[in-house]
């Protein structure tokens, strides 16, 4: 068995969420000993498993189909999580749930990340199998260590007692952005640093201005590597994650590899493995938000990162591959 694993434009969305997704994929696939290529040119493999929808994904899913081949469509996207990316997302996405629903029919099977994206595709009519596998972790890489926290304190010239909230995501409105300017504002004794980026040219005024805002407690960090993110979730008190949409939601992954307590914002994706006062705490408002961060820094709430940990030890990327093969192997079995 060999797999063709394409996806369209990767360099361009090496930052990203999706960007990490398929580094999981190849880690996943070689921990379980799949072999794989992301030679579009190559012919001599069984299963083409596809990560996005452009041109060229249903372009080579229709010539992989015709020549035989099984397909895999791994739907990363909905038109949900469009909504509220950029300018103007919220008009087109009507036209953009057909191109994902014309994309992903093309599948044998789907796979997507969780039950919750597994129900809107469901919702949306496509009559292929869906499986629900995460885009996992890799579990070993986010061990702490040594220096961890002071490194991070340092680098952004932070007080060992600083209480220190960090948030991760692109600029867009759907990541929560604005309203975590907004406890920041509301919180002044406490540290907020933000990371990820990405252009604001075809961002809402909205987001422009949240960005913009200069705080002396609030710091836009940018796009940093891995390593420092997993130095910043060690050396921080709370994870936020204030999203609006997800399709999983890999940063909140990182930070219960990292035992870390977080704060997420109380939507659906996240019913069926996160739980309130469990593994996370959960907040459907901005009160909420700012309730639950004060009573976390004064004690006042259990710390939760040994129980979140279990999580991500769930999503560890050996699991992952395990679960990718078997969906290989039905679809190849699939007459």
């Amino acid at each position: 068995m060999k797999v063709l694993l394409y996806t369209e434009g990767e360099k361009l969305f090496s930052k990203s969420g999706l960007g990490k997704a398929i580094r999981h994929q190849k880690k996943a696939l070689r921990a379980v000993g799949v072999k794989y290529t992301s030679d579009i040119k190559s012919k001599d493999y069984d299963i083409l498993h596809l990560n996005y929808y452009g041109p060229k994904s249903y372009k080579l899913a229709k010539k992989a189909k015709k020549a035989g081949k099984k397909v895999v469509y791994h739907a990363h996207s909905t038109e949900e999580d469009f909504k509220k990316s950029f300018i103007l997302s919220e008009h087109i996405s009507p036209i953009f749930k057909k191109w994902l629903i014309k994309c992903y029919s093309l599948g044998d099977v789907i796979i997507t990340p969780t039950p919750y994206s597994k129900r809107v595709l469901t919702r949306y009519g496509i009559k292929r199998k869906i499986y629900s596998i995460s885009n996992g972790i890799e579990l070993d890489y986010f061990k702490n260590e040594a220096g961890f926290k002071k490194e991070f304190r340092s680098k952004y010239g932070l007080k060992s007692n600083d209480k220190v909230i960090i948030g991760i995501g692109l600029y867009i409105e759907r990541k929560g952005i604005i309203d975590f300017v907004k406890l920041a504002k509301k919180m002044p004794e406490y540290k907020f640093i933000w990371f990820g980026h990405s252009s604001l040219a075809i961002a809402p005024q909205k987001v422009k201005k949240a960005v913009k805002t200069k705080l002396p407690n609030l710091i836009f960090a940018g796009y940093v590597s891995r390593e420092n993110i997993k130095k910043a979730m060690w050396g921080c008190d709370i994870f936020l994650f204030p999203t609006h949409e997800e399709t999983e939601g890999i940063p909140i992954i990182e930070a219960c590899a990292c035992k870390k307590t977080s704060v997420i914002r109380n939507i659906p994706v996240f019913k069926d493995w996160l739980e309130e006062g469990v593994n996370v705490y959960k907040a459907s408002s901005l009160s909420e938000f700012e309730e639950k961060i004060r009573k976390i820094v004064n004690k006042e709430l259990p710390q939760l990162g040994n129980n979140a940990y279990k999580v991500a030890q769930e999503r560890n990327l050996n699991k992952v591959g395990s679960e990718l093969k078997q969906v290989y192997e039905e679809v190849l079995e699939k007459k």
